[in-house]
Order: structure tokens, then C-alpha cells, then sequence
């Protein structure tokens, strides 16, 4: 791990591995979802409403995977002092947070013809809610901490790992309480769905997480290239203070 912590050697492998992740991702996405809307049958209670099952379920799947990344790399700063985990942090938090905003749309969508209502408040719903606002927090708690004076702030870093206890619980949900959405359909080595519905969800899911990976890449790039052109402008004006 720490032989990616130089941030030249990173952004050499970032330069290729970014637009291959991005483009990959958007051409198997796109297949996938034409798959799914166009080709793959509608469902026997809910019909052609379960369609909205090809973006809901990625998005929620990234949703919590961006979080996850928030508190690996959170974890990796706290212990190792890895110089690029902050960094990983910030670049995974927006489109997280975009993926679950997308994720409690789609959800409200698909809730309505199939609940007859927008939003109840059962426990896979609100935890999931709770998961967009800890984004918007933890955002807002990492500008305020590069907005300091400069010293070493790992409030953000504690936020991330205390915030993925969330996870779990957006997880278990359904199981552990009398929840109105419904179970799981896919776990570890076994599936409950038709291979007509599964093959085209997985699909999308692989699609939408190569450009999460995409995104997070060109995130983490850009941070660095405007880390390093503020670097150089604070060794300028010290040098034209000094002279």
C-alpha cells in the first residue's frame, strides 16, 4: 500500500487507469441499462415499474461503498499516516453522496406505484436518509478543517469511521425491523432473483462502479494538481518576501 503513497507514482497510474475506469463504465452502463429497459421482461406484481431496479440498486450499493471508502481511508490516516488517504477521502464523498441522493430518488419513484406512497419511514429508508446528511456533514466538517490554519486535523478522519457504523445498519435493516421495502434479494453465493433481472443488475452495478472508480481517480488528481499549484504560489511568495 504505502508503495502508492508517493503522489508522482499515483498520478502516473492514475493518468491511465482514470479514463479507462470512466470510459469502461460508461459503455457497460449504458449496455446494461438498455439491457434491463429495453430487452429484459417486465416483473409479475410490479411490472414494468421494476425497471427502475437497474439504477436504484447500484446507486444504493455505491451509495454505501463511498462511505466505506470515506472510513478506509479515514483509518488508513489515523494508523499509517498515509499521505494520499485524505485525499481519498475528500474524492470519494461527492459522488457517494451523489449516488445516494440518486438512490432515495429512484427509491421514491419506485415506492410510489408499488406502496401506493412516496416515503414511509421505516428503517432501510430513514437509515439510508441519515447516510445523505452524514455526506453533507462530513463535507462541510472537511472544508472547515482546510480552512484552519494549517495544522494537522483529523476531526474528518474520526467522523468518517464513526459514521460507518451507519452501514450496517442501512444493511440489516430489513431484518431487523418490520420493514415496508423488501428483503434482500442477492447474498453472499446465492440469489433469489431470475437470472432475467439478475445478469442485467449485476451488469449495471459493475458499470456503475467503474465510474465511481473513474470519478474518485479524476477527483484525487485534480485535489493533488490544485494542492501543488497552491504549494508553488506559498514558495513564490516567500521567495518575494524574502528578496
Amino acid at each position: 500500500m504505502h508503495g502508492f503513497a508517493n503522489p508522482a507514482r499515483f498520478l502516473r497510474i492514475a493518468r491511465w487507469l482514470m479514463p479507462l475506469c470512466l470510459g469502461l463504465g460508461l459503455v457497460v452502463a449504458a449496455l446494461a441499462l438498455a439491457w434491463g429497459v429495453f430487452f429484459a421482461p417486465a416483473e409479475r406484481l410490479q411490472g414494468e415499474t421494476v425497471r427502475i431496479l437497474y439504477l436504484h440498486v447500484p446507486s444504493a450499493w455505491l451509495g454505501m461503498a463511498g462511505w466505506m471508502g470515506i472510513a478506509g481511508a479515514s483509518f488508513t490516516e489515523l494508523v499509517w499516516r498515509h499521505p494520499l488517504a485524505a485525499i481519498a477521502a475528500r474524492a470519494c464523498a461527492v459522488p457517494g453522496a451523489v449516488f445516494t441522493a440518486v438512490c432515495l430518488l429512484t427509491g421514491s419513484l419506485w415506492g410510489r406505484p408499488a406502496w401506493g406512497t412516496w416515503w414511509v419511514w421505516d428503517g432501510r429508508l430513514t437509515s439510508m436518509l441519515v447516510l445523505l446528511f452524514l455526506y453533507f456533514g462530513w463535507m462541510a466538517l472537511s472544508q472547515a478543517s482546510e480552512s484552519s490554519d494549517g495544522s494537522e486535523n483529523h476531526a474528518p478522519a474520526i467522523f468518517g469511521l464513526v459514521g460507518a457504523v451507519n452501514v450496517p445498519i442501512i444493511h440489516y435493516s430489513v431484518i431487523w425491523w418490520n420493514s415496508q421495502h423488501q428483503a434482500p434479494s442477492i447474498t453472499m453465493g446465492k440469489s433469489a432473483m431470475s437470472g432475467d433481472f439478475l445478469w442485467p443488475l449485476l451488469t449495471a452495478t459493475l458499470g456503475f462502479t467503474l465510474i465511481f472508480a473513474g470519478v474518485v481517480l479524476a477527483r484525487m488528481r485534480a485535489i493533488l494538481a490544485n494542492q501543488q499549484a497552491e504549494a508553488r504560489l506559498r514558495r513564490k511568495a516567500f521567495s518575494e518576501v524574502e528578496f
